[in-house]
């Protein structure tokens, strides 16, 4: 692994732009491949060893690519699949997501804390592990809730759409009604629901993701590992999707600010 090369961010679809956003902002000089897998999305319904494969798969195409580490920049496949990364390229970091549950518990006056979640992080050990460390010890009351069809709607470039404030409402209603006053994003995916949760709650809630954390954590690591890029100019980043290029570029355009025209979405095979 050299410094000069690119770092590797890999969710199952557009999500991870959320966390590859704040790499950015504090990794200036790095570049990126980012890899989506459209053509599986979404990963929360599948079977444990189905994520696994499959993210072993993503995994493999950026290592491939030189990619000199990799975030994982999903909560479901991090639940799944880290130690197995992680025994597989003992040489290359490994940087996954833990969702947000410690400095929610923190930061909660009411002691009710929501995790909005989907079914594959909810089934997985990382977001009860979290709860047990920080939330429990200090008697915090953590409550979940799921959806399966959030991810598909940002997904389809509506996250801010009628549609998604009504789910939204369903869902995260009974957190509301049970004093919840920290929300934690516990997916990728839903840091662009941000304005559509606020539309629909207001000021009820303070919205707690991963990502600026993950972003300081993989800094670290790569200084650890002598592997910061020197300073240059900026970084670009690579689009690389498994499913159809031509549907992605506008969403990821509209998600990353971006005009579509300087935005260029490759095909590949995982």
């Amino acid at each position: 692994m050299i410094p000069e090369a690119p770092l590797g961010v890999f969710d199952t679809g557009v999500g991870g732009l959320s966390v590859l956003a704040e790499l950015r902002r504090s990794l200036p000089h790095e570049s990126f491949l980012y890899l989506a897998d459209t053509a599986h999305v979404p990963y929360g319904a599948r079977t444990d060893e189905d994520i696994r494969s499959l993210t072993a798969r993503a995994v493999a195409a950026l290592h491939a690519r030189g990619a000199k580490g990799v975030v994982v920049a999903c909560n479901t496949a991090s639940a799944f699949s880290l130690t197995h990364l992680r025994e597989r390229y003992p040489d290359m970091p490994i940087i996954g997501l833990v969702p947000a549950v410690k400095p929610a518990v923190a930061a909660t006056r009411s002691g009710v804390v929501g995790v909005l979640a989907t079914p594959g992080t909810l089934r997985g050990t990382l977001l009860h592990d979290v709860i047990r460390q920080w939330a429990e010890p200090a008697g915090v009351r953590v409550l979940t809730q799921v959806s399966a069809e959030l991810v598909p709607l940002v997904e389809a470039g509506q996250a801010n759409s009628g549609r998604a404030r009504a789910v939204l409402r369903e869902v995260l209603t009974p957190l509301a009604e049970a004093g919840a006053d920290q929300l934690v994003l516990g997916c990728t995916h839903y840091p662009f629901l941000a304005d559509s949760i606020r539309a629909a709650f207001g000021d009820t809630f303070a919205l707690v993701d991963s990502g600026a954390a993950v972003a300081r954590h993989t800094r670290n690591v790569l200084q650890g590992a002598n592997l910061l890029r020197g300073e240059g100019g900026p970084g670009g980043v690579t689009y690389l999707v498994t499913g159809d290029p031509a549907a992605a570029c506008p969403v990821i355009a509209t998600l990353t600010g971006v005009s579509g025209q300087n935005v260029t979405v490759q095909q590949v095979t995982t």
